[in-house]
């Protein structure tokens, strides 16, 4: 399985610590086959890379969400074998939008460290452009994160697009994504709520019903990335294919 462009140089302690979990969480995420293995360099030490940061950042995230292992690793199956670092914090993104609440509070240095990378002011400043964080009220914990949205947030600073055309393509995709949202809820309402309170007498539905809420936001994020990559990939190349 493809883990990424980048060099594995990651330590099992220093991948646990990045993504907030402890080494025995990492280890037994391998063992269940939801984790890469890790490279193994010289003294058999083994070394792990950015997808296996994202793709562990990912499976907390669907475990957050109150999927059972075995449904993640069926979710997980499902995915490309090769998606790089980035498309599987996409992935995550999506799924952490979902959540009720995924913010935390922490410090300069926490934050540093789950975004694995030094921070400027002006990095600051363009992570809370972006709705990644704000500055907390509390002297103590001096930011509220969204971690869903950290790696992601941290990963733009790097891409060469001016800052304001970021915030735009952001708007848009607030924008059209409410639009589904709102109609996807409505079709589930409609075609399959009312249905289903009409026949909340039969055991086998009411079994149906529930396993299809406790799996439906994974499989509607994954069936709507999917199908906006494709298009996002169709509209690029017709926009910049030279005849």
């Amino acid at each position: 399985m493809a883990t990424g462009t980048e060099e594995p140089t990651l330590t099992v302690d220093e991948l646990a610590a990045r993504a907030g979990v402890t080494v025995r969480t990492v280890r037994f995420y391998g063992t269940r086959g939801l984790l890469p293995p890790p490279v193994i360099g010289p003294r058999r030490v083994g070394h792990y890379g950015p997808a296996h940061l994202s793709r562990l950042a990912l499976i907390e995230e669907l475990q957050r969400q109150g999927m059972t292992l075995s449904a993640i690793e069926r979710y997980l199956e499902q995915l490309p074998p090769d998606l790089s670092a980035h498309d599987l914090a996409i992935h995550r993104a999506l799924v952490a939008s979902w959540a009720p609440d995924a913010a935390e509070d922490m410090g300069r240095a926490e934050l540093e460290r789950r975004a694995g990378r030094a921070l400027t002011e002006a990095d600051v400043d363009r992570l809370a452009a972006m709705g990644v964080l704000e500055r907390a009220a509390d002297a103590d914990a001096a930011y509220r994160v969204d971690v869903g949205l950290l790696r992601l947030g941290a990963e733009l600073l790097d891409v060469p697009i001016a800052h304001e055309t970021i915030l735009a393509a952001r708007t848009v995709l607030l924008e059209h994504t409410r639009s589904a949202a709102q109609e996807l809820t409505r079709l589930f309402r409609d075609e399959v709520w009312g249905p289903y309170r009409e026949r909340e007498s039969d055991p086998e539905h009411v079994r149906a019903m529930k396993s299809l809420s406790a799996h439906m936001q994974p499989m509607v994020l994954q069936a709507l990335l999917t199908a906006f990559q494709r298009s996002l990939k169709e509209e690029l190349r017709a926009a910049f294919t030279t005849e």
